[in-house]
């Protein structure tokens, strides 16, 4: 395994200025980029790489002297969202992305399930997490079978076509947010859709991470480094469940945040070997969403934890003997 950025935490730098920056960072060998959707693309241009192949085959080769390769384009977003300009959009961004994946030889494309409405008429998502009142139970099956699975299906064989895999990120408000509703979508589409597993929306869910990675197995295509610490005062008297702003953070019963500020040493140890008994090989890709660090704080903490913990070359041989 080898240490990446999800590089959304300098989307204030252009692409120019972020290599220099990165420099700061020697750990760091391969960058997740924002493709579009959410947070954006700050520093690669999709529409102009597509048009030039002769500007993408430069920008490649920019990063190769730079030491770093690219483990995924992200293009976070609900491409099955209620409103259809909406999921137009966010279709589009996440095709142009499996596109320009294919043009780059990047193996991967990271989004989100998405989540429809309720029903036919709805113009919100409708994130269902109750079988009662039986009117839930109706909604689900229709999301399922009427929306995501149909969406899913065919963006799978067109992102296997061009040799791409979609690894949907599991977070709460969207269809898939567990181990079990990711396996459900990909039993139902095709083995070039799996998971971006990011521990940090699992944690407060109350799902144990060795677990998931073993339940999850070669459904694992990237892996996004992020903590979570929970208040122990809060989710003793209201649980984990909270639509508290995250401005409110001493009121929150969570918060993200940086590597080992939130789960210690120990576990992540337990999460990396479990990544390697499941087979993952992968980039373990950074992303600092700490409002309790500053950028190169968060990323510090980060690196410094993950490079004691992350086996980036195993023995060739037995060291016992």
């Amino acid at each position: 395994m080898r240490l990446g950025l999800f590089t959304a935490v300098f989307n204030q730098l252009s692409f120019d200025q972020l290599l220099p920056r990165l420099r700061h960072y020697p750990q760091i060998t391969a960058l997740e980029l924002g493709c579009g959707g959410w947070p954006g693309a700050s520093h690669i241009d999709p529409a102009s790489l597509l048009a030039n192949p002769s500007e993408a085959r430069t920008y490649r080769a920019r990063l190769a002297d730079a030491g770093l390769a690219i483990s995924a384009l992200a293009c976070h977003g609900n491409p099955v969202h209620p409103v259809a300009a909406t999921a137009a959009a966010y279709d589009h961004a996440f095709r142009q992305s499996v596109q320009l994946a294919e043009l780059l030889s990047v193996p991967t494309v990271v989004t989100f399930s998405g989540c429809p409405g309720g029903a036919p008429t709805d113009t919100t998502p409708n994130w269902i997490t109750a079988a009662w009142p039986p009117e839930y139970l109706e909604s689900l099956d229709w999301q399922w079978n009427q929306r995501l699975i149909p969406y899913w299906r065919e963006a799978e064989q067109f992102a296997r076509n061009a040799g791409v895999r979609v690894a949907l990120e599991a977070h709460p408000g969207f269809c898939v947010y567990t181990p079990e509703t990711l396996l459900q979508l990909r039993a139902a589409t095709g083995p070039s859709l799996g998971i971006n597993l990011d521990p940090s929306h699992f944690w407060w869910q109350g799902i144990h991470i060795p677990a998931a990675i073993r339940t999850l197995g070669d459904a694992i295509f990237h892996f996004h480094a992020k903590d979570v610490s929970l208040n122990p005062l809060t989710t003793a008297a209201n649980g984990v469940l909270d639509t508290k702003s995250y401005l409110r953070m001493q009121d929150r019963s969570w918060l993200f945040r940086s590597v080992g500020c939130g789960h210690d040493e120990l576990e992540w140890k337990q999460i990396i070997a479990a990544l390697r008994l499941a087979g993952y090989d992968g980039v373990v890709s950074i992303e600092h969403e700490d409002a309790l660090a500053s950028t190169h704080e968060g990323l510090s903490t980060a690196i410094a934890m993950l490079s004691r913990v992350l086996l980036t070359e195993p023995p060739t041989e037995a060291w016992w003997a």
